[in-house]
């Protein structure tokens, strides 16, 4: 997905915030699925974002759900509550059954709003990006967009920001959609990344929104 190619140089960096269903006893280990010092620096640069969060996420940290779905820079989405698929053969996710994923849209939903944010988006973004039109029509009947992205940044497990770097710029384009990731366990090298895509993007004329902005949606689910 990306935004009208005609609304000038606008990018949307979106942020997938994942934890799966049953990846508590690792974050009781002492592993982070969150990355405090990405959204840090976003904010210091001022830079407009939607997070696509689990509802496992918010349930684990919702003290910082709360505070990006109360901050006017961010836009909060539904990226389902499990992480897990909804189709077959998906990155090795577990699945969610047919029967289940309009459930599990909701549960994450009342995930987001339990933890604090008051506004969460009418968009949803699909598990490892997976989806068919079983997937499509679960979704559609609950009243939410998918949201996917045209511009693959390549941070999950990756270990050479440059690489990464290098690849974001390489895609973007008028209108583009960027996927990354708010997981620092998963995506070490996210923050150090847009440290150095922003200015450079910015010095290229581009100028940062949030998803709500391309296709010209308002917030208010439920």
């Amino acid at each position: 997905m990306n935004g009208p190619r005609t609304l000038g140089k606008t990018v949307a960096l979106t942020f997938d915030a994942d934890m799966t269903a049953d990846q508590g006893p690792r974050a009781a280990a002492g592993e982070h699925f969150d990355n405090p010092a990405l959204i840090a620096t976003l904010r210091r640069l001022k830079v407009p974002a939607t997070i696509f969060m689990t509802g496992r996420w918010a349930d684990e940290y919702p003290a910082q759900a709360r505070s990006l779905g109360r901050d006017p820079q961010f836009e909060v989405a539904n990226h389902s509550y499990s992480h897990y698929a909804f189709t077959g053969d998906c990155y090795g996710l577990p699945t969610v059954s047919a029967a289940n994923m309009k459930s599990d849209v909701e549960r994450a939903y009342a995930a987001l709003l339990r933890a604090g944010v008051p506004h969460p988006m009418p968009y949803f973004r699909f598990p490892g990006g997976c989806y068919d039109g079983q997937a499509l029509r679960a979704v559609g009947a609950l009243g939410v967009t998918a949201v996917q992205w045209d511009v693959v940044s390549g941070d999950a497990f990756a270990t050479d920001a440059d690489a990464v770097t290098k690849q974001v710029l390489d895609g973007v384009k008028p209108g583009s959609v960027v996927v990354m990731h708010c997981t620092r366990s998963a995506a070490p090298t996210t923050e150090q990344v847009v440290r150095s895509v922003v200015p450079e993007l910015r010095k290229r004329g581009f100028r940062f929104v949030k998803v709500s902005e391309l296709i010209g949606e308002t917030p208010g689910h439920r």
